[in-house]
């Protein structure tokens, strides 16, 4: 095996130790709070039903905060 292949090699298993790394700190955040969408939906439809701002700022708020939805 030439260095290159060596070096290809190598990179691919820290890549693939980095992905399920980030998997396993998915999981932990995830677990820590189950109810993280839940609650970000609501907080949603709440600022939907604001009438301090036009519709399309409310709108452009609400789906803002749902883009935060794991």
């Amino acid at each position: 095996m030439d260095e290159s292949t060596w070096r290809k090699r190598q990179i691919e298993q820290r890549v693939e130790s980095a992905e399920e790394a980030v998997q396993e700190l998915r999981g932990r955040v995830e677990s820590l709070n189950p109810y993280r969408n839940h609650i970000i939906e609501e907080v949603a439809q709440a600022i939907e039903r604001m009438e301090s701002f036009g519709k399309d700022t409310i709108s452009s708020f609400a789906i803002y905060i749902r883009s935060m939805k794991e």
